[in-house]
């Protein structure tokens, strides 16, 4: 199988969710959070630093139900960049919020 390179977006978006997982995950620390959502801490450290910019959607589900994020709030975070915002879309969220 050959897999094509990704694109300058993906791997924005990619930066965008490590950036929000971390921010996320806060003071917890990343073995418990990998193990509670039943990944590998080398997976969640690679998708917290960008390495995975396409990570498995059952992947992203388990850590943000960890994580207690909201899958829509994730992609509304994550699918537009801060200076590219939507004119419909709210401020940034706080992780405060994405768990609403």
């Amino acid at each position: 199988m050959v897999r094509l390179p990704l694109t300058g977006e993906e791997v924005e978006r990619g930066q965008r969710l490590g950036a929000l997982l971390r921010r996320a995950r806060a003071d917890r620390p990343m073995l418990e959070v990998a193990l509670e959502a039943q990944v590998s801490p080398e997976t969640l450290r690679k998708i917290e630093t960008g390495r995975i910019a396409t990570p498995a959607f059952p992947t992203i589900a388990a850590i943000a139900g960890v994580l207690g994020l909201s899958l829509d709030a994730v992609w509304a975070e994550i699918s537009h960049p801060a200076g590219g915002a939507r004119p419909d879309a709210p401020e940034r969220l706080s992780p405060e919020r994405l768990a609403s």
